[in-house]
């Protein structure tokens, strides 16, 4: 369950970036409604600490944010494809499984 908990907490923050970007068009004010979708990340975050290592709760977090992000940049919005990225890409994901695979049965 912590595990999905760290899923849930990504999918909010992949989204704020774009969230901002689209936002600032429409006011000053928006980038601080956007940044209110931290509350979620730092409840799930705090949910799955407690049944994990912290240093494996942050960095599976923020390798799926990265790669997340990444690759919806790339499809969405038409970003470098180049084989670089693609496959730095797949070593942040071969890391996060790693991570699941080595910390225990949670």
């Amino acid at each position: 369950m912590p595990w999905l908990f760290i899923l849930f907490a990504d999918v909010f923050e992949m989204s704020w970036p774009f969230l901002l970007k689209s936002a600032r068009e429409y006011s000053r004010w928006s980038p601080i409604w956007v940044a209110q979708v931290g509350i979620p990340i730092m409840f799930l975050l705090d949910v799955s600490v407690k049944r994990l290592p912290a240093a494996t709760v942050y960095a599976t977090f923020a390798g799926i944010a990265m790669a997340g992000t990444a690759v919806i940049g790339m499809v969405v919005f038409g970003e470098s494809m180049s084989f670089g990225r693609v496959t730095s890409l797949a070593l942040i994901v071969a890391g996060v499984v790693g991570l699941k695979i080595f910390s225990g049965a949670n």
